[in-house]
């Protein structure tokens, strides 16, 4: 306890000076505006964002990603309450009760149940990670090449799983994003590999060029070729904002479930935090002794998923900053933002740079707070700012899209790349592909090369050192195990309809 209290000073120490809560203030606005506004996403603006963290201290500039991974959890309730339109996947199910309860003339204690329900989920999650973290280290410790090499196939397996559409799809994207991440000159022999004698590629893929490519700039064209409605401004009165004690009976334990459920899943790599919020909401509706209430304006359909999808969000750097694993695309950029400041996403941060392992985890209770007070004053703007039409937006997006590219390497064909890759993205759309699997290959790749070489290495070129070491062995039998479970008719079906609703 006494070294959990001493982490906890050092990391405050740095995440409260004025400077980083002006980051963590600035992430979690624009997060809670990425949020409330359809159509931007929180992972093009995380990428579009990235540049802008080369010049700054990396704890300050990681503070302000993350205020913008979990503003956009609060913001996107904004939007799925007033106007029936969520901002992101997590407020989906949030929609079903707080527009109703909006219509009600409650749209105000909707609002106030979804802040205090994700700052409570926020703030136990981010406890979570405090007094889990290190020890979650620890067991990290006794991982050898063999074991981190099955623990990323066994990600990358649970990240296929969850994505949606077809899971062969999914494995040939995820393929097509591990083959991304060879190009450039080889660590070990200094051989060039699928660079085609291109000198820009020596140093392999551009990052931005990728995420910017296949989220930034697809969305953009997304949102352009379909259109999507964009509500009006509500014309219902956000009165009485606190909840009275019948709304707040109900929510309260619904939010202490959805918060445990979002801080388990969460950790799940592919997108745990958006599952988190549906299980939660169908478990609050069987154990309801009115279940006919939900999707009617029910208090519980709206603390639970709330909760849910915000611990989940906090939880999900667990296996970043533990294990160096990216449990889904935000983490995944946000891992690419370390390395870019040199920094080893894994146990080396907590050992190396334990102020920047807790001055992050500091700098969330920081942030969940700055979203209660920040939420509640704005929504009047947020609502305004809900008619505003995309084609005014997409200009100023494409504009920083090409400005961040471009400013990593200086080169005009970081730019063809990038259009290359928004083709590519563009493709994968059509097809009904998610670019999520690519992304997490592209990360994860060649971090799994350098493990399997390094295992063989060590082995004499023994493939059957990740079958003799336990940890290894079990990894991959979960791996394998899940790829067969899903192959089923019947449980593959079940994912697809679940996906659907």
């Amino acid at each position: 306890m006494d070294l959990l209290i001493s982490n906890l000073v050092l990391g405050f120490s740095g995440a409260a000076t004025l400077e980083n809560i002006g980051y963590a203030f600035v992430g979690c606005l624009l997060g809670t505006l990425v949020g409330v506004l359809p159509g931007i996403g929180v992972v093009p603006t995380v990428a579009m964002l990235l540049p802008l963290t080369f010049g700054i201290d990396p704890l300050s500039g990681l503070i302000m990603l993350a205020g913008i991974y979990y503003g956009a959890q609060y913001g996107g309730s904004t939007a799925a309450i007033l106007v029936r339109m969520p901002g992101e996947a997590g407020s989906i199910v949030t929609a079903l009760d707080g527009y109703e309860m909006a219509r009600k003339g409650r749209g105000g204690a909707a609002l106030a149940i979804a802040a205090l329900a994700s700052f409570f989920a926020g703030t136990v999650a981010t406890l979570l990670i405090a007094a889990f973290g290190s020890s979650l280290a620890s067991v990290a410790m006794q991982f050898h090449s063999a074991d981190y090499f099955s623990l990323m196939v066994l990600g990358l397996t649970m990240s296929i799983v969850l994505a949606q559409g077809s899971i062969f799809k999914a494995i040939a994207v995820m393929l097509a994003g591990f083959l991304f991440g060879l190009i450039g000159l080889d660590l070990n022999s200094g051989a060039q590999r699928y660079t085609f004698g291109v000198p820009d590629l020596y140093e392999g893929v551009s990052f931005l060029a990728i995420s910017i490519g296949l989220f930034g700039l697809v969305e953009v064209v997304r949102n352009l070729e379909f259109p999507e409605a964009r509500g009006e401004n509500p014309k219902m009165r956000i009165r009485d904002l606190y909840p009275n004690k019948q709304e707040f009976r109900d929510s309260a334990p619904a939010a202490a479930r959805g918060t445990l459920i979002g801080s388990v899943l969460g950790i799940l790599p592919g997108g745990g935090a958006v599952l988190a919020s549906f299980a939660s909401y169908t478990l609050e509706k069987k154990l309801s002794s009115k279940p006919e209430t939900f999707g009617n304006g029910a208090p519980a359909g709206v603390a639970a998923p709330e909760a849910a999808n915000n611990a989940g969000a906090q939880t999900s750097f667990i296996p970043l900053l533990t294990l160096g694993l990216p449990s889904n695309p935000i983490m995944a950029l946000l891992m690419g933002a370390m390395m870019i400041h040199g920094i080893a996403p894994g146990t080396a941060v907590i050992s190396e740079r334990p102020d920047l392992f807790w001055g992050l985890i500091a700098s969330m209770w920081i942030g969940n707070l700055l979203l209660v007070v920040l939420n509640l004053p704005l929504v009047g703007l947020w609502v305004r700012l809900l008619t505003i039409s995309y084609r005014m937006l997409f200009p100023a997006i494409m504009m920083f899209c090409l400005i961040g590219v471009y400013s990593e390497g200086g080169s005009a064909f970081q730019i063809f790349l990038l259009a290359g890759f928004t083709l590519l993205g563009y493709l994968l759309m059509r097809c009904g592909c998610e670019p999520a699997p690519m992304i997490l290959g592209f990360i994860l790749g060649p971090m799994m090369e350098e493990n399997l070489r390094r295992a063989l290495t060590v082995s004499g070129g023994d493939y059957g050192v990740f079958i003799d070491r336990p940890i290894s062995a079990t990894l991959l039998g979960a791996a394998a195990l899940l790829l067969l479970v899903m192959a089923l008719p019947g449980l593959r079906n079940s994912r697809a309809k679940a996906f659907e609703e």
